[in-house]
């Protein structure tokens, strides 16, 4: 054996430890589609996660968190008391006032439940006896990189897999022609820039990262045949491929065999199943009409949510739908007009259109960003106009479906949203994981992967299920 050879398969038994450790539990041999669990831990509410990030960071005041003292301080400074010694980041922290600046939208209680719902949320206002409000998340992270690293992979650093990884990870397929874990964008959205580490797979095979649909007449990269190449040729060059493969497998051990392998037949598998999944021609007009004008146009988010409806009926386990451009700096008000009015009715239609299937009780739906912002004016303040930072001290996500408690507002901020007012009703990042592996049936101190010598999880060493919310 060479000196390549020898690393190789060193590196190889690092990265394989967690097959042998798990296949080993139980003396069976691994299924991919059933995952590494080989089943669940408890009886799952939830089969599939659609989620809809929000990427940029919703202000809480224009949206779910209510705050009129705000109004009635507008332009006034935020009193000591209240920001404590809690850092800033260093786009307000070097400014001389830190003036409230009060929301010009109206709030109102709907449903049974009385929720508070802001104006720019009318359809949004039609769905709160489904969903529950968590207005009591909380991050360490302060600016976006990290933030939507740690909403996205339970770590601020990049480096660990993605929650769709995990989920893929550890409970497999339902629908071996489709990727298990699908992403899709907002075209022509712009803002902060989101990264492929936010799908992807880490420090775990290749072949659980998140699969990226696009807009276009080709919705997966290199999906098709070249010209002149059938799908009888394509299947011979992977039989053939296969066989070399593991003729290289029998003399060194790579994991990444395995993955390539993996993916090449996937990749098959969808150019005749992906065409299917995004066809709408027999989507009726009623069901668009729920979506909103938007769900005809390729990219939309409305469109997106429907396509995320299309894909968990087909057993598509984890689909994240971004949306980028909710950063507002300066122009708060004009700005998450603009952004409500873009996803609104595309996510409550698409609550309703799960609900009546009979689909959302096994689907969890979610909504939200990496933090919220704050209570003052990031420059200038003017009576309708002002910018707002990052605060990650505290800040709003609704749930729906999957074992969710409909009509439940969760946790409470001060009567500037600036710090969390009820301590036994707080949610951290680690425990919103943590609560989405228990609605699919894991412990999630269970799911792990062993790497460079540690056993890591998606929840590290933290984590609390966040069982108010849940039926």
């Amino acid at each position: 054996m060479n000196r390549r050879n020898f690393l190789q398969l060193t590196a190889a038994l690092g990265a394989g430890s967690a097959v042998s450790n798990l296949s080993a539990a139980d003396g069976a041999s691994f299924d991919p589609a059933k995952g590494f669990l080989g089943g669940t831990h408890h009886k799952a509410k939830a089969k599939r996660v659609i989620y809809l990030y929000m990427a940029g960071g919703p202000s809480q005041f224009e949206t779910f968190d209510n705050k009129p003292l705000l109004n009635k301080m507008h332009g006034e400074e935020l009193p000591d008391s209240v920001r404590g010694t809690q850092r800033l980041t260093g786009m307000s922290g070097n400014q001389s006032s830190l003036p409230l600046a009060g929301s010009p939208y109206k709030f109102k209680k709907y449903g049974q439940s009385g929720m508070e719902i802001s104006e720019l949320l009318p359809h949004t206002a039609k769905i709160v006896d489904d969903i529950a409000l968590v207005k009591t998340m909380y991050t360490e992270a302060i600016n976006h990189g990290p933030g939507n690293t740690f909403m996205q992979t339970g770590s601020q650093i990049a480096g660990r897999p993605s929650i769709g990884a995990w989920l893929n990870y550890g409970l497999g397929t339902d629908n071996p022609n489709l990727p298990p874990f699908v992403v899709m964008r907002t075209k022509g959205k712009g803002g902060q820039p989101l990264f492929a580490r936010l799908w992807g797979n880490g420090f775990l095979p290749a072949e659980y990262q998140g699969v990226m649909f696009r807009p276009e007449a080709d919705p997966v990269l290199f999906l098709n045949n070249p010209g002149g190449v059938s799908s009888s040729s394509r299947r011979a060059v992977l039989d053939r491929l296969q066989e070399l493969e593991k003729v290289r497998q029998g003399k060194i051990y790579d994991p990444q065999i395995a993955s390539r392998l993996a993916q090449y037949e996937m990749a098959y598998r969808m150019q005749s199943s992906v065409p299917k999944a995004v066809d709408f021609g027999k989507e009726s007009e009623e069901t668009l009409k729920l979506y909103g004008p938007d769900a005809k146009t390729p990219g939309s988010f409305a469109n997106n949510c429907l396509m995320a409806r299309r894909l968990a009926e087909r057993g598509v386990k984890f689909i994240q739908l971004y949306h980028q451009g909710w950063d507002q700096h300066g122009g708060c008000p004009g700005g998450v007009k603009r952004q409500c009015k873009e996803v609104d009715q595309g996510a409550a239609g698409l609550v309703m259109d799960l609900k009546q299937r009979g689909m959302l009780d096994d689907t969890l739906v979610i909504w939200g960003g990496e933090f919220g912002r704050t209570a003052y004016s990031q420059g200038k303040i003017k009576k309708n106009n002002y910018g707002r930072d990052h605060h990650p001290r505290c800040y709003p996500m609704w749930m729906a479906g999957g074992g969710i408690k409909g009509g439940t507002v969760f946790g409470e901020t001060d009567d500037f949203s600036y710090n969390i007012a009820s301590t036994d009703e707080k949610m951290h990042v680690h425990d919103f994981h943590a609560t989405i592996l228990h609605l699919l049936g894991i412990d999630h101190k269970r799911l792990t992967y062993k790497f460079q010598g540690r056993r890591f999880r998606l929840t590290d060493v933290h984590g609390k299920v966040k069982k108010k919310i849940l039926l």
